[in-house]
């Protein structure tokens, strides 16, 4: 997948993308100033949302359900009215695409809406489809006709719907990456046991031509690392510059510390998980010499001798020129080339 000039596959680094959402609290001044402050904590795309209050929620449908459910309920207002002042000004999507592009970010949002595909696509580097949408087979796949690489949420949904979702998105598109999400926001620890991580097993069986993914609303960053070691390319987080201001994503985003922390440690595993190939490593070398055992002498035996069993020992250490214990069946029955003494390791060229 190509997001922006950035290929990702499964020997890339991973890819961060900081889901600045509704944290620029109404203010093109923030939102430009969370573009410099992910830039400059690793990020490596950052995201917006693209919608209005309009035709995103009912207004009638939120307040009919008799009270505000799982993060809505610590609202204040009522969802529509959330919504609509979270916002983004859809007016201002030149200006942040070239912002980001000039400091070497990629550009992402989720539109929820064909209206706003149509106004944002020129300037994405990918679409995300939110996890609230994965049912709208219809908008994902007006969304795949774009010629954009597809991020696809899949919090709060069956592995049926997933199918259908994938089926939708690869009628027109191969570019995707299928993200394991839980849809819960309130951010408790506890929660820790629905993440579910092994999904991505799953994914990565039933999907092979798919890049693997996580986005996540948990604390800290364990879910990350552990889904980087199951296969995952792409990671997406809420960041913003300060968890205490007011607003429906600030509590359970990533700040700038946690962040730069958060990707810091994946690079770090990344750097433990390696190349997939099994080798003696460069720091291993000399280690493979003094721990491995080698084929030496039991005593002094000269030129043209025959080697036999009980002329020989096992002990380390191993020289590189040594002969191993598994080649043993090399040396027994041949004659000695030189004088070797008692405790010398026995090479090819010895015999």
């Amino acid at each position: 997948m190509l997001i922006g000039s950035d290929l990702i596959n499964q020997d890339s680094e991973t890819y961060f993308i900081a889901e600045i959402g509704s944290n620029f609290d109404g203010s093109m001044k923030r939102a430009l100033r969370l573009i410099d402050i992910a830039k400059d904590c690793g990020a490596n795309a950052v995201k917006f949302q693209h919608y209005t209050a309009e035709t995103l929620v009912s207004d009638n449908g939120f307040r009919n359900l008799g009270k505000q459910l799982s993060h809505q309920k610590e609202w204040t207002g009522s969802v529509f009215e959330v919504y609509n002042k979270a916002s983004l000004n859809k007016e201002w999507t030149k200006e942040l695409h070239q912002y980001s592009k000039s400091k070497g970010l990629g550009f992402l949002t989720s539109p929820y809406s064909k209206e706003l595909i149509d106004y944002t696509a020129e300037f994405l580097d990918a679409i995300k489809i939110g996890s609230g949408d994965i049912t709208w087979t219809e908008i994902i796949e007006y969304s795949a006709k774009q010629n954009k690489p597809i991020l696809l949420g899949t919090g709060a949904s069956d592995i049926n719907e997933v199918d259908d979702a994938v089926k939708a998105i690869t009628k027109h598109n191969n570019q995707f990456c299928i993200m394991q999400c839980n849809t819960n926001y309130e951010g408790k620890k506890e929660d820790f046991k629905y993440q579910n991580l092994n999904v991505l097993k799953e994914y990565k069986k039933r999907y092979p031509n798919a890049l693997l993914g996580l986005s996540c609303h948990m604390p800290g960053h364990l879910s990350v690392l552990a889904s980087v070691s199951l296969g995952a390319k792409i990671i997406e987080k809420h960041f913003t510059d300060d968890n205490s201001r007011p607003g429906p994503d600030h509590k359970f985003a990533m700040n700038p510390e946690s962040w730069e922390n958060m990707v810091q440690e994946t690079r770090n595993l990344e750097s433990l998980l390696g190349d997939r190939i099994k080798k003696i490593e460069k720091n291993e070398i000399d280690t493979s010499v003094v721990q491995r055992r080698s084929i030496r002498l039991r005593e002094n035996m000269m030129k043209g001798e025959t080697i036999q069993m009980q002329n020989l020992e096992i002990l380390r250490p191993c020289p590189r020129d040594a002969l191993k214990p598994s080649e043993i069946e090399l040396v027994i029955g041949k004659k000695l080339k030189k004088n070797l003494k008692k405790g010398d390791a026995i090479s090819k060229n010895d015999i």
